[in-house]
């Protein structure tokens, strides 16, 4: 298993309010997702099919003796499928309401570290009838990230892409 450490800095903490990210590849897009949302990355690994459930929700794995359902996150957002290689990682996270699910991403990149001038609020169209999973954008080494809002991509709706 994979483990990823974070060194916190103090220093920088105390001058600003600050987010700690970790940034996952789907397909040619790097997303964040906040870390005090993750549990643990693992390889990827044998999933067990579950009958009759949504068309993003893969199924289910058994980690350290709990089952954790494993959503297809390219699915979710109406991305192709997922395509597994050896840098595909499943993301645990521990979500309050929802649980611990854990989400299938193409490669886990790095650990950033956002204060609040670096992230941008996103305002949504709501004529749009897409859904929206991104909480804001993180701007970072002269890129942007899309950071990913998991209240807004767990929600059960019917729309379509």
């Amino acid at each position: 298993m994979e483990e990823i450490k974070v060194v916190e800095n103090n220093e920088a903490a105390s001058a600003a309010i600050t987010q700690q990210y970790i940034v996952v590849r789907l397909g040619e897009e790097q997303y964040g997702v906040d870390i005090r949302y993750i549990d643990n990355i693992v390889r990827m690994q044998k999933i067990t099919r579950v009958p009759k459930v949504a068309p993003y929700l893969k199924g289910v794995i058994n980690l350290r003796g709990e089952v954790i359902p494993i959503m297809s996150l390219r699915l979710k957002m109406f991305l192709p499928q997922d395509e597994i290689t050896k840098a595909t990682r499943i993301i645990i996270l521990k979500l309050g309401q929802y649980g611990s699910i854990g989400v299938i991403v193409d490669e886990v990149k790095e650990v950033v570290t956002l204060d609040e001038g670096q992230i941008e609020k996103v305002a949504y169209d709501s004529k749009d009838d897409k859904m929206n999973f991104i909480g804001g954008i993180g701007k970072y080494e002269g890129g942007l990230i899309s950071l990913l809002d998991f209240n807004l991509v767990m929600q059960e709706r019917e729309n379509t892409p």
